[in-house]
């Protein structure tokens, strides 16, 4: 879903906000002429809370109209039976039909496509004429969008999301372990986690990296391979991509790592059963927060567990305290790229626009400086910043720039592209996958054995005709039937189709 629904610019903010600054930056505006703007948005009242209430109360003579796209992420459920929906030919016909003319696209890629298109202003011009600052965003942001813009630059991002690796500053000093750095490769970070002690209890030892939460050779690998820029099918071609020198690397890596035991991992026989424990006992069992763990890798939202802890926890000797952040980890052949970095909510201007100078003055109100201060003031809105990189700083000196330092790995698919392989493509070959990763950690296979089957039995695949809507259903039931055995045999639990087989 759209992370821009997870930002809301809270009452009080719009309150102080309108308290404390003038309306509007250029001439007097006659506040009696209404003016007519169109947005397209997935919903209008998410809309309103990011920010059309804000934007409204400065500009009360603006009246927002929001295009819906809701039922485009509903299409397939509302077709007409046997009729194929495609959300791209759909996009353009809501746009033809209702005419935004403000965009606000999902991802880059519909944001390169559209420019590659020509549906899109140029905002060049624009930006030139207002003398718009560009210096306070993002460092090689406008670059990047115009890279995907093809020269030109046709959107600007509202905010983004990022991961970054935190570490403890404590435990490096106490085992005389060098700190990690920014822009440090996986090996590199793998090699740092196996310095520190493996002995001890699970429950009270020290870990060294938390990368992921099952443990599970498939999860690891594939975060490795996404930051390598490394994928096992390129869906445009229907051409799979399994069997060659970067994945076997990949999952030597891995395969390493797992064994090491340097790598904390989540206990999966806990996920999903109801316990009630204080908060305590539920800051204690996070290794970083408990200061059991040297390096783990999460959104900024873990500052704030941090900092509950340190307020709330009887134990408070033991929350971590000395600590600071790093880059995640990136591929040697792109250290300034990260799979990791995302920018969310890309301002654009239709190119079919009746009212483009005003399209532009949202635009760059909702993409300047004082919008990103007040937007600052929500505590960071949970995993979002500002792309204005004066408010994203921290009062005790630690290195925040990792948060925006990397540029956003660029897509080498357009997951679209999937439509074109047959249905159960996606669901049967992750499903082999899982099997013969599975028995490659468990010794029982070669990652050459294993790379060779999937090449094959993947080409064998994509060979097939796709499956009919009722085989779709009929497998997931069957699947879901099997991982619920699974579990209940796990935990010991005899089902009633089990007793009555009996």
């Amino acid at each position: 879903m759209n992370k821009a629904l997870q930002k809301v610019v809270p009452a009080v903010l719009l309150t102080s906000v309108l308290a404390g600054c003038s309306f509007g930056s250029g001439g007097a505006e006659d506040p009696n002429k209404e003016k007519v703007l169109k947005v397209m948005y997935y919903d209008e009242r998410a809309f309103n809370q990011t920010y059309g209430m804000l934007y409204s109360a400065l500009h009360p003579n603006v009246n927002i109209e929001v295009v819906s796209t809701q039922n485009l992420y509903r299409g397939s459920n509302n077709n007409e039976e046997g009729e194929e929906f495609d959300y791209d030919k759909a996009f353009a016909k809501l746009i033809e039909d209702e005419k935004p003319d403000v965009l606000i696209l999902d991802s880059p890629q519909q944001y390169e496509q559209m420019s590659q298109d020509g549906k899109l202003l140029d905002m060049d011009a624009m930006i030139t004429k207002d003398k718009y600052d560009t210096e306070g965003l993002l460092t090689g942001m406008v670059d990047y969008m115009k890279e995907l813009g093809g020269g030109q630059l046709y959107g600007i991002p509202t905010s983004f999301n990022s991961q970054v690796m935190f570490y403890n500053k404590s435990l490096f000093d106490k085992y005389s372990i060098p700190y990690p750095t920014d822009k440090m490769t996986w090996n590199d970070v793998i090699n740092l986690a196996k310095q520190f002690p493996i002995d001890g209890e699970p429950e009270e030892r020290v870990y060294g990296l938390k990368a992921g939460y099952s443990g599970d050779l498939m999860e690891v690998s594939q975060m490795l391979a996404a930051s390598e820029g490394i994928t096992y099918i390129i869906p445009k071609n229907k051409q799979l991509t399994i069997n060659t020198d970067g994945w076997k690397r990949i999952l030597e890596t891995s395969l390493d790592a797992i064994n090491s035991k340097a790598l904390y991992f989540e206990d999966r026989n806990s996920w999903g059963m109801a316990r009630s424990v204080s908060m305590d006992d539920y800051y204690m069992q996070n290794p970083f927060l408990a200061g059991r763990l040297a390096m783990t890798i999460e959104n900024n939202w873990l500052m704030q567990q941090i900092k509950e802890a340190q307020e709330y926890s009887p134990n408070k000797d033991q929350i971590i305290s000395d600590w600071d952040i790093v880059t995640v980890p990136v591929s040697a052949q792109n250290p300034d790229q990260s799979p990791n970095m995302y920018y969310s909510s890309i301002m654009a201007i239709s190119k079919d626009s009746t009212s483009p100078d005003e399209a532009w003055k949202f635009i760059s109100y909702v993409t300047g400086d004082e919008y990103a201060r007040v937007n600052s003031k929500a505590s960071y809105n949970y995993n979002s910043f500002p792309v204005r990189t004066k408010y994203i700083k921290d009062e005790e000196g630690r290195n925040f720039e990792a948060f925006y330092k990397l540029k956003p790995t660029k897509e080498v698919i357009n997951y679209r592209d999937y439509d074109k392989l047959p249905t159960q493509f996606s669901s049967l070959f992750n499903e082999m996958m899982r099997t013969e990763f599975t028995a490659l950690q468990d010794g029982k296979k070669t990652v050459s054995e294993v790379l060779e089957l999937l090449q094959v039995k993947g080409e064998e695949l994509l060979a097939q005709d796709s499956w009919t809507d009722e085989e779709m259903n009929k497998y997931y039931e069957d699947l879901y039937k099997n991982q619920e055995q699974q579990l209940n045999q796990a935990a010991g639990v005899t089902t009633e189709d089990e007793t009555a087989s009996e």
